[in-house]
């Protein structure tokens, strides 16, 4: 079995000791919610994203369209999409800025941006649609 070591740092900051590495892990906490970042990932608790159902039933017969949300409370930096522009999976939609670390929001899959709900500048609380996105199906 594995040895980890947990070291606070302080201001959320751990240092996770484990088979001879050492990684960063950023905690933050708000209304009961946490996340955790590590290694370019945000983690938290699954929540459905706040507006996708509204998507989906606005969505045409047959399209699969999917509302990406803010994984925590941060400023949109950058807003690197606009509607209409085709995305692939991974592409980086939109740069969000918390706890003094760039967060990208990548897009989940190939899609094409059928709304932008956000600016530079905004704050953003978790699961806010920031991008919507309509899935173009796989072939």
């Amino acid at each position: 079995m594995a040895r980890v070591t947990i070291v606070p740092l302080g201001h959320g900051a751990y240092r996770v000791e484990h088979d001879e590495q050492q990684e960063i892990v950023y905690v933050a906490a708000d209304s009961g919610t946490q996340w955790a970042f590590w290694n370019g990932h945000v983690f938290r608790e699954a929540e459905p994203v706040a507006g996708a159902a509204s998507a989906k039933a606005a969505a045409p017969a047959g399209r699969a369209v999917q509302a990406v949300g803010a994984p925590m409370p941060a400023t949109v930096i950058k807003v690197l999409v606009t509607v209409g522009a085709a995305v692939n999976k991974g592409d980086t939609l939109l740069v969000l800025e918390a706890m003094k670390m760039e967060l990208p929001v990548r897009a989940p899959a190939d899609a094409t941006v059928t709304a932008v709900n956000c600016r530079e500048g905004d704050l953003v609380q978790p699961d806010q649609a920031l991008v919507d996105l309509e899935v173009r199906p796989t072939t």
